[in-house]
């Protein structure tokens, strides 16, 4: 298959275009796109250093873009901080899970919760009622999601305690307190058991069934082909090629890329 890039549509939750960015001499991301849908689970794969971390930095704005235009819901976000960004529903993990080593799990949970009407100092004085109400349901929330993934044993457990992919699973579920529309996700199987990599690849499914898109960095093809509709392939930071995960193991290209043939 050659090179095709999906176009804007109505139905697209995010779109990168011509995204391009240097360090000193080095071109880490040259004039790459890419498209996810609305509702969907898409993939971006590539070799060690194609880009793919720089390009998710790119997106969340973590990074500033030296050319190109980012879209979420179609309206430019480019310019505009990670803050701003995640409060649009637009939301990513990290390789290494950041959690709070010395805060329980529920705390980390907690810490997602946005617009609480404690965070105004005078809410503080006249609202005591309506802050307390919306904690106790924030708890109720936190503490339910936590259930949903298996963690709830832990919620007063420092969240140090935890192992590696406990972290990941309780960084992905707390990133459900911000009510998301779109995930990135940076590799959530690196490092991971493979019994917790098929609950985790459990939860992916059943949140995208509720509505949540997910656009999925990940090394195990497993499960790039088993959760993703469609894929987006980087090599030396640009677009390789794009497709069904069926389509992508045929790709020559791809595999040229891989194998270095």
């Amino acid at each position: 298959m050659e090179q095709n890039h999906q176009s804007q549509s109505s139905n697209s939750i995010l779109t990168a275009l011509n995204l391009s960015k240097s360090f000193g001499g080095l071109k880490a991301v040259n004039n790459a796109s890419i498209d996810v849908k609305q509702n969907s689970i898409t993939g971006l794969i590539g070799p060690n250093g194609a880009g793919k971390s720089t390009l998710f930095n790119l997106l969340s704005n973590f990074l500033k873009a030296d050319t190109g235009e980012i879209l979420f819901e179609g309206k430019p976000i480019q310019d505009k901080p990670p803050y701003q960004i995640a409060r649009k529903g637009f939301i990513r993990t990290f390789q290494v899970a950041r959690v709070l080593s010395r805060l329980t799990v529920l705390e980390n949970m907690l810490l997602g919760t946005q617009n609480q009407t404690g965070e105004s100092i005078f809410s503080v004085i006249w609202k005591q009622a309506k802050i307390r109400q919306e904690e106790k349901e924030n708890k109720e929330k936190a503490m339910a999601i936590l259930e949903s993934v298996g963690l709830s044993a832990k919620a007063h457990d420092y969240a140090g305690a935890l192992s590696g992919g406990q972290r990941k699973l309780l960084e992905m579920a707390r990133t459900l307190m911000t009510n998301p529309k779109l995930i990135l996700l940076d590799e959530p199987a690196a490092g991971v058991n493979p019994t917790l990599i098929n609950q985790i690849c459990e939860h992916i499914i059943n949140w995208n069934k509720q509505g949540i898109s997910f656009l999925i960095i990940e090394h195990n093809m497993d499960v790039i082909m088993s959760l993703c509709s469609h894929v987006w392939v980087l090599a030396e930071g640009s677009n390789l090629a794009d497709g069904t995960p069926q389509q992508i193991q045929g790709n020559e290209k791809v595999l040229e890329a891989y194998l270095g043939g």
